[in-house]
């Protein structure tokens, strides 16, 4: 996704002012003055083909995301931390890494602001169903599960359907009752159908996630330390300490977020891309 849009000066000035007036200010001293400037963000979003598996908060070293269900999609909370390990893991990819980038000139004479929204490509785990299996013998909310099954290996099949493959789901099968099938060549093991069912016991999955890859790295200024300890204290994996005035930095236990380098007061952390 990459989407720009333009906001007028002078519209967003009367946005300003008419929230000055909610503020209790009557206005009439106000001036509006922006000089040049350009700011970047990233944003972390979950895109509406979110099939529910909550693989993300299982992965999230911070627990800033709310679960999904059947009625909601996952949620990334203001807790998150750009780590990007859920970008990574979600099995498929909706969960997006955007750069958000607001840039004003003040000498344009169109007078606008410029907004961009632009996907990061990242790097993505490993996900792959080692087996899956279903107990026929439990009662489960099985239209729930083809439902949002991502590959259509799911699927809700009648008895015929079992005979001509000469498959021992080991009851009897009713002849006009629909039952539930994974096609295991299709199956990514995302578990989304094991996440969503009502009956814990009704899917037995077992899956193999890979190890996360870095693209970015934490980058340690040790001249420009000041041996604040803020970004000790605010480190949220603990893979940073202060010892004998100098930053160590345990780069296995680094999830590569932006909590140290926004907590430095000197700019002595930051977080740069792997050449």
């Amino acid at each position: 996704m990459n989407v720009s849009f333009i906001k007028q000066m002078k519209n967003l000035e009367r946005e300003v002012l008419l929230k000055s007036v909610e503020l209790d200010d009557d206005g009439d001293d106000f001036q509006f003055e922006l000089n040049e400037f350009s700011s970047e963000e990233e944003i972390i979003a979950v895109a509406p083909k979110c099939v529910r598996c909550n693989t993300c908060v299982g992965e999230c070293p911070v627990n800033a995301i709310v679960p999904a269900n059947i009625f909601r999609l996952a949620k990334i909370t203001d807790k998150c931390v750009k780590c990007e390990i859920c970008v990574q893991t979600c099995p498929v990819s909706a969960i997006k890494l955007i750069k958000n980038v607001v840039t004003y000139n003040a000498d344009d004479e169109n007078d606008f602001i410029e907004y961009s929204l632009n996907n990061v490509r990242s790097y993505h785990r490993i996900v792959r169903m080692k087996n899956i299996e279903i107990d026929y013998s439990q009662d489960n909310n099985w239209q729930d599960c083809a439902d949002l099954c991502p590959t259509n290996a799911f699927t809700l099949e009648f008895k015929e359907f079992f005979n001509k493959k000469g498959l021992d789901m080991g009851i009897d099968l009713d002849e006009d009752t629909l039952y539930p099938y994974i096609n295991k060549k299709l199956c990514i093991g995302c578990s989304a159908c094991v996440e969503i069912s009502k009956n814990e016991n009704a899917i037995e999955l077992d899956r193999m996630i890979g190890p996360i890859v870095h693209s970015r790295k934490i980058v340690v200024n040790h001249d420009s330390c000041v041996n604040c300890f803020l970004c000790e204290e605010n480190c949220p994996v603990g893979a940073i300490m202060l010892e004998d005035g100098k930053v160590v930095l345990d780069d296995d236990m680094c999830i590569r977020c932006v909590e140290c380098t926004n907590h430095c007061p000197v700019g002595a952390l930051k977080r740069v891309e792997i050449e």
